[in-house]
């Protein structure tokens, strides 16, 4: 399977991103799914000749960077609009259950977002204690 990168241009004029950020990650996305196809393609051929020496486990794990890095952005873009909106209500009532407010998420949300270095924070769901966290992923 090839990957091809989306096209998120669409988004360039966002109140709060500046085109330029964003075209930036655009190519930065463009160089995971490029990255996430030679690895592939690598790791297939490596397979092929049963070589599974730690040269292989290496690219095995740089292929999760740079495939992760790709699904990260993919979420992240299409996900945004660039008109406002606002959050569903049942998502909505179950942070302001937990965090006192949806101001109050929102703003541990930017917090997390605000750390020094590289890395992503999503809102993830614990379905088996029942809770929202705003985690911060390391290099993905």
């Amino acid at each position: 399977m090839v990957y091809e990168a989306k096209n998120y241009d669409s988004l360039l004029g966002t109140a709060g991103f500046s085109d330029q950020l964003l075209k930036n990650h655009f190519q930065l996305y463009k160089g995971y799914v490029d990255n996430t196809n030679k690895l592939l393609e690598v790791l297939m051929s490596m397979l092929q000749e049963g070589t599974t020496t730690p040269a292989f486990a290496e690219m095995k794990r740089r292929f999760a960077w740079e495939f992760n890095g790709m699904r990260l952005h993919e979420l992240y873009f299409d996900n945004m609009s660039r008109q406002p909106s606002k959050p569903g209500s049942l998502v909505t009532k179950q942070l302001a259950a937990q965090f006192g407010s949806f101001e109050q998420w929102e703003k541990a949300f930017k917090a997390v977002g605000a750390m020094r270095g590289i890395g992503w924070v999503v809102l993830a769901y614990d379905p088996q204690g029942k809770k929202f966290f705003n985690l911060w992923i390391n290099e993905h």
